[in-house]
Parts: structure tokens; sequence; C-alpha cells
């Protein structure tokens, strides 16, 4: 019992670390948007929301995950990080 209660701590602690670096990926990768996004110039950045507006209108709707990825797309095109 003692062994599969520490397998499973084990396995708790390297899914967690996992999450951690996915969240430090996907934090980087919003700076590095955000960064490019504010280099644009106004017509490139219309251009670039058109086509992803486009492509979302693609997703199935009922997608509580689609939902979730169309409002931080919103969020990040119209009020980036600072």
């Amino acid at each position: 019992m003692k062994n599969l209660i520490a397998e499973l701590l084990v396995k708790l602690a390297e899914k967690e670390a996992t999450a951690k670096e996915q969240v430090a990926q996907i934090e980087a990768l919003e700076i590095v948007v955000t960064a490019l996004l504010r280099k644009l110039d106004p017509q490139q950045h219309r251009e670039i929301t058109t086509t992803i507006n486009t492509a979302m209108a693609h997703v199935a709707d009922d997608d509580d995950n689609a939902q979730l990825l169309r409002d931080y797309i919103d969020k990040l095109l119209r009020h980036p990080r600072q």
C-alpha cells in the first residue's frame, strides 16, 4: 500500500512539473505574440485579425474549449499583455 501511494505521489509530482512547464511555454508565446502585434501597422493588424476570425468561424460553436479559445484570442488581439 505504501508503495502504491509513493508511486501515485511521484506521478502527481511529474504531472505538476509538466503542467508548470506548459504554463511557462504558453506565457512565453503570449509575450512574443504581443510584442509582434505591437510592431504591426494598423492595416496589418486588421488583416491578421480578419484571418484569425475567418479560421475561428470553422470551429464548432458548441465546444466549450472553442469559446475559451475565442475569448482569449479576442483579449489578446484587442488588449495585448502589457
